[in-house]
């Protein structure tokens, strides 16, 4: 067998629809579009979420509920992880990143209360939750927050 012998399998390769060329072809004048509307002419289509002119789904539900744009979010951070990590001294967000307890570079981060800590370590954070300082500082450590330097928009 050779390349120029190869065949398709029969019923395989159907031949185009030949539209528009004349009437005793069942296809012409119009070809097979109707007459006249939206989806006769050429580009006419109609996109998928088209609701045929009624109120679109997406206006016709409430709104509900308001997230302001302003809204500072943490990368949040349990006292359990600290305490899981082994870290210990002084422990700032860069040593945090490093040891991959934070993912984001973006985020600013918080601590939070959940679990325990044992170890003293001096924590330089954003934020930290009334009780989660408490019981840092129960175990001998402290606390400072650092001031999270804003990204301006223009260059």
């Amino acid at each position: 067998m050779k390349l120029n012998e190869l065949k398709s399998a029969k019923g395989a390769r159907k031949t185009k629809r030949r539209v528009g060329r004349g009437q005793g072809s069942g296809r012409g004048k119009t070809c097979g579009r109707g007459h006249k509307g939206q989806k006769s002419r050429s580009g006419g289509k109609i996109p998928p979420w088209f609701e045929g002119g009624q109120m679109p789904l997406a206006r016709r539900v409430p709104m509900r509920g308001f997230k302001p744009p302003s809204r500072r979010r943490y990368e949040i951070i349990n006292l359990r992880d600290l305490e899981r990590s082994g870290l210990e001294g002084t422990v700032t967000v860069e040593v945090l990143r490093a040891s991959r307890i934070v993912t984001s570079s973006k985020k600013p981060v918080k601590i939070l209360s959940e679990g325990d800590v044992t170890r003293a370590m001096d924590l330089k954070v954003h934020a930290i939750s009334a009780k989660a300082k408490e019981k840092l500082e129960a175990a001998g450590g402290t606390v400072e927050l650092i001031k999270r330097e804003r990204r301006t928009s223009h260059a």
